[in-house]
């Protein structure tokens, strides 16, 4: 039976929180409950690049030797865009898109203002692979762009196999329900709780 369904974005808030990364509870509350904020000069960034690299939208907002070297990266074919990937764990179902994905691989493309290596080893989003293997993936990838204040910018690649342990991010995903029925009469997004006998499939309805 499943009980919740979980996010990666969400997810790696709850991670932030844990981890003591600034973040209050009623912050994370108004994330779990999706609380509008205004979308950061950081997030249209990364949507425009998104666009921009694979369907070509306003391109010539970025330097095109970036746009060249993200694109020589992703897999060919692209099979898929904006795939919907869903995992049961336990009584968790995990959900959400992945921005494309070829034969053996997903791709997910990211941008920053600055890079450290190994910034996605525990990242929600990883669990997409697990979500895919019916598909024949076998490989997480993320190219990630980063936008240095300078005006630099290079190209990075992670790249996460089926074996690539997952413990932590199962760890958070047990102590996060454990979070939400503390506070359960507080949270108000619809789809996080399945009410019994509801359907518990999370994919957009058009």
């Amino acid at each position: 039976m499943i009980n919740y369904r979980f996010y990666p974005s969400l997810l790696n808030v709850f991670s932030r929180y844990i981890r003591g990364g600034n973040l209050s509870a009623q912050e994370l509350i108004d994330s779990i409950n999706r609380v509008p904020t205004p979308t950061t000069a950081a997030q249209e960034r990364g949507i425009s690049f998104e666009e921009a690299v694979v369907k070509g939208t306003d391109e010539d907002r970025f330097d095109p030797e970036v746009i060249k070297k993200v694109r020589k990266l992703l897999p060919r074919p692209i099979v898929d865009t904006q795939v919907y990937c869903q995992w049961q764990i336990d009584d968790v179902l995990f959900y959400g898109y992945v921005d494309l994905i070829g034969k053996f691989k997903a791709v997910d493309l990211k941008t920053t203002a600055s890079y450290q290596p190994g910034r996605y080893v525990h990242n929600h989003q990883n669990l997409y692979l697990h979500a895919l293997k019916r598909k024949g993936i076998k490989l997480m990838e993320y190219v990630i762009a980063e936008f240095q204040p300078g005006g630099q910018a290079e190209v990075h690649v992670e790249s996460y196999a089926l074996t690539h342990p997952i413990d932590k991010q199962l760890e958070e995903i047990r102590l996060f329900k454990a979070f939400l029925e503390e506070h359960r009469p507080l949270i108000t997004d619809p789809k996080i709780f399945v009410a019994p006998g509801e359907d518990a499939d999370a994919r957009r309805k058009s």
